[in-house]
């Protein structure tokens, strides 16, 4: 399943965001998608995203 986040960044980037994806003939979203998880995998393949735990059925975040 797929998950919707907002951010806010500074005008600058944003401008940068939308000729890079105004020249690539994509959204911006789109773009800043691509990047986010291609980020992702490159700290994967370093080592810098922990592991995922398994987590119990019963337990969970805030409780």
């Amino acid at each position: 399943m797929s998950k919707r986040i907002g951010l806010t960044i500074p005008d600058a980037i944003n401008e940068k965001l939308e000729r890079w994806a105004e020249a690539e003939g994509r959204p911006v979203a789109n773009l800043c998608n691509f990047i986010i998880e291609k980020a992702v995998r490159e700290a994967e393949e370093r080592g810098d995203v922990p592991k995922q735990k398994d987590i119990p059925a019963t337990e969970s975040k805030g409780k």
